[in-house]
């Protein structure tokens, strides 16, 4: 089966560990050689997309309650917070596959190495959350990720602008905090795990940069002064400091971007783009 029809079937999956699991078995059958078609117009299939189970419960983000690191209930909840971000993580990968047709290769092959990537942070934190005597779907969330994913479906340009390098980015910014906090609760394995993800997540931030510049470049557009409009267009959320600049100057984002995001935070004057 060729990688994107195959993408679009485990996008469908319904079971979190199979989906992971199959998305990891994709990537290793596209190393091997699988059939790649990027022309090829694939339709939405009937149902919800994506797969998922029926539980954690979804409720708006401001219904998830916060709970301190410091009980093993409140670090259980913390943990299940970030596993369902890579379980959603998983699931906006594999759309960037197989919806956008007419792509240069490497564009298919870097959000499949997303894809897997995701997984394998998803399989770490979903095991470690069992170990605290819980599972995925013990505590609600929220569906902020996928629900941007949705919006942008028929824009790709702003799927790459506002999902990876700025719904992800965050995720630069809050990892080494919330580290701090599991390192204070003596939770070394999930900082290490958090390790991980923070040094995969600034390749996969730096993936939607690239695509995000190269589109741009397609279409003779600026992207610096397209992202503030396409934030508007799609009513994505506020950016919020404290940043990470190392972090983000690893992900590519540009010194103007991150002029942009210090004066946000109140440290410089205010500059029209950011990522």
């Amino acid at each position: 089966m060729e990688l994107r029809t195959r993408a679009l079937k485990v996008l469908r999956l319904v079971d979190p560990v199979t989906k992971a699991a199959a998305t990891r078995a994709l990537a290793t059958d596209v190393r091997a050689g699988l059939a790649l078609d990027p022309a090829l117009a694939l339709a939405a299939p009937e149902g919800a997309l994506p797969g998922r189970p029926e539980l954690p419960k979804l409720v708006p983000a401001d219904q998830v309650p916060r709970r301190s690191p410091f009980t093993l209930a409140g670090r259980a909840a913390l943990l299940h917070a970030i596993c369902h971000i890579e379980f959603n993580a998983i699931n906006l990968a594999l759309d960037a596959v197989w919806r956008f047709a007419n792509m240069p290769t490497a564009y298919y092959l870097d959000w499949l190495r997303v894809a897997d990537e995701e997984a394998l942070h998803f399989s770490l934190l979903n095991e470690h959350l069992e170990s605290l005597g819980h599972h995925y779907g013990d505590f609600d969330a929220h569906d902020g990720l996928w629900a941007m994913t949705e919006r942008t479906s028929a824009d790709i340009t702003a799927r790459m602008a506002l999902v990876p390098r700025t719904l992800e980015a965050r995720g630069l910014d809050a990892t080494p905090p919330i580290q701090n906090k599991l390192r204070q609760a003596g939770d070394h394995r999930a900082v290490e795990i958090l390790d991980i993800i923070l040094r995969d997540e600034i390749g996969h931030v730096a993936i939607g940069n690239h695509w995000y510049r190269w589109l741009c470049e397609q279409q003779g557009l600026d992207p610096t002064s397209l992202y503030p409009e396409l934030v508007e267009r799609y009513l994505a959320p506020r950016l919020k400091g404290p940043f990470n600049f190392g972090a983000r100057r690893e992900a590519g984002f540009t010194e103007v971007e991150l002029d942009w995001l210090a004066g946000m935070a109140g440290r410089k004057k205010h500059h029209p783009g950011a990522g």
